[in-house]
C-alpha cells in the first residue's frame, strides 16, 4: 500500500467565456496517515483549488489523486465556521450524521463525548452567537469530525479571528487534530501558523501553481511540541526565513 494521500502530475484548468486559464500545474506530492501539512503560496496560486480537487468537488484535467481511507475520507472545514445560527451548537454538530441518514444513539454519545473533551459540553444548548470566535471554531471541527473523516482539509480556519484568539484557537484545533490522531493539510497566507503547526511545509508558486518546495518541520529544541510554544524556538526563524526567501524570489522572477 502507497502513502495515504498521493498526487500525481496533476493539472486543472478554469474554464471561462475567455478560454481556459491553467491554475495548476504538474502538481506532485504525497501525504502519509497522520501527517499535519500546511501549504502556502500567494494569491491567486490555486490553493483553495488544490483543497476542491482533494476533496473530489473538481475533477483534475490530468493527473490523479488517490486517498487510501477506510471510512469518510474528507472532511472539509471553511473560512467561516458555517454554523447554522438557528440551531444550538448540539443541533449543529449533529448535522452531518441528520444529513447522512439520522442520528442514532451512537451519534449522540459520540456528540457528548466530543463536546466534554474539548470544552463545549456546558454550551450544548447555546446558539452559535452566544459563542465566542473560538468556540465556533472548535464546535465546527467537532461537527466535522462527527462524520469520521480520515483527512481533514482546512482553508484559512483562522482567518476571521483576531490575533490574540488565533493563536490560542490554532493551539486548540492542533491538539484536537493530533489526539484525534487526523492526516490534516492546511491553507494559510500566514507562514508563522503553517510553520508553528505542520510537520511539513509545501510552498507553491504563483499561477500556475507547482511545487516549489518541501520542507519537513523539526523542533529538537522543544521537548513538547505545541503550535504556541513553536513560535519560540530556535529553529523557527530559520523556516520562516526559508519559506519567506523562497515565495518572494519566485515572484520576484515572476
Amino acid at each position: 500500500m502507497g502513502s495515504f494521500l498521493c498526487l500525481d502530475h496533476v493539472n486543472f484548468n478554469y474554464h471561462g467565456l475567455e478560454g481556459e486559464t491553467l491554475a495548476l500545474e504538474d502538481v506532485s506530492f504525497a501525504i502519509e496517515k497522520g501527517e499535519f501539512v500546511a501549504i502556502v503560496g500567494p494569491s491567486g496560486c490555486g490553493k483553495t483549488t488544490l483543497l476542491s480537487l482533494i476533496a473530489g468537488l473538481e475533477q483534475p484535467d490530468a493527473g490523479s489523486i488517490t486517498i487510501q481511507a477506510d471510512k469518510t475520507p474528507v472532511g472539509y472545514m471553511l473560512q467561516k465556521d458555517q454554523l447554522l445560527e438557528w440551531r444550538t451548537t448540539w443541533r449543529n454538530v449533529l448535522l452531518g450524521p441528520e444529513i447522512r441518514g439520522g442520528i442514532c444513539p451512537e451519534h449522540r454519545q459520540r456528540a457528548r463525548e466530543l463536546l466534554k473533551l474539548y470544552g463545549l459540553y456546558e454550551f450544548r444548548h447555546s446558539y452559535p452567537s452566544e459563542l465566542s470566535g473560538g468556540m465556533r471554531q472548535r464546535a465546527a471541527l467537532i461537527r466535522t469530525l462527527m462524520t469520521e473523516p480520515e483527512l481533514l482539509l482546512l482553508d484559512e480556519p483562522f482567518s476571521a479571528l483576531d490575533y490574540q484568539t488565533r493563536l490560542r484557537v490554532s493551539d486548540d484545533i492542533w491538539k484536537i487534530i493530533k489526539e484525534q490522531k487526523k492526516t490534516a493539510i492546511l491553507i494559510t497566507h500566514d507562514i508563522s501558523e503553517a510553520v508553528s503547526m505542520a510537520d511539513r511545509v509545501l510552498v507553491l508558486s504563483g499561477r500556475p501553481g507547482t511545487i516549489l518546495q518541501d520542507i519537513p518541520i523539526r523542533f529538537a529544541s522543544l521537548p513538547e511540541r505545541t503550535p504556541f510554544a513553536a513560535r519560540s524556538a530556535v529553529e523557527f526563524k530559520d523556516y520562516f526565513q526559508q519559506i519567506w526567501k523562497e515565495m518572494n524570489q519566485n515572484e520576484e522572477e515572476e
